[in-house]
């Protein structure tokens, strides 16, 4: 559900992993973007399927750069000529190249306390006509969709759970400061066996919970 018609501005993600209440084990370290070999042990470039999805951007390897501070910027620039996407049945004009990355781990919440911490500092763009966004969704199907973080345009930070195309909880908060980096966390744990439960935080504060209906043992992509 997402694509990047401009620009994501930095992104620097830490992603612990919680398996159990009882144990904790670290799936993908924040040492990951400290150089390129460590960045090609966790991350691909693009989307899961490819190169595109349902917008304006065309996702290319050239967009998102490793910075030898640790710092993975996704930048998008305007292209002519592009051969358009194609999305459920429909043709879709490419405008920009951008720049996506997803985790080589695919992450699913077991049943009987199983669940992940996923948190990430970023610098979002919040301009009109952007998109940037920290997503899960599902390998098999759709949904499983959670928003972990979305900037779309509007000046401010969205926080989504779909639970079908029609049944969404979205929670729309203001972005302080674009220009500054910001924490975000999503605690996701098995609620009841069968729903997940989502936490969501920014810079230590607790925005709302809300819950993926038949998330549990869903595999989804980050």
């Amino acid at each position: 559900m997402k694509s990047l018609p401009s620009c994501l501005a930095a992104l620097l993600l830490l992603l612990p992993s919680v398996p159990l209440a009882s144990a904790k084990h670290i799936m993908i370290p924040n040492t990951s973007f400290n150089s390129q070999a460590d960045f090609d042990t966790d991350w691909n470039y693009l989307y899961p399927w490819g190169s595109d999805h349902n917008g304006a951007a065309r996702m290319s390897k050239s967009q998102a750069r490793l910075s030898g501070d640790g710092t993975l910027t996704l930048t998008a620039r305007r292209v002519d000529g592009e051969k358009p996407a194609s999305h459920g049945g429909q043709q879709i004009p490419i405008r920009y190249l951008s720049g996506a990355v997803h985790a080589k781990e695919h992450f699913n919440v077991s049943r009987g306390g199983g669940g992940y911490d996923f948190s990430g500092e970023f610098r979002a763009t919040t301009a009109r006509g952007t998109w940037p966004a920290f997503w899960l969704t599902a390998v098999q199907g759709w949904p499983p969709e959670v928003d972990m973080a979305e900037w779309k345009g509007s000046g401010k930070i969205s926080f989504n759970t779909f639970n079908t195309s029609s049944q969404v909880r979205a929670r729309d908060v203001a972005y302080p400061s674009p220009g500054a980096f910001h924490r975000i966390l999503c605690e996701v744990r098995d609620h009841n066996g069968r729903d997940v439960s989502v936490k969501f935080s920014m810079d230590g504060n607790v925005i709302e919970t809300q819950y993926g209906r038949g998330f549990v043992g869903q595999p989804m992509y980050l």
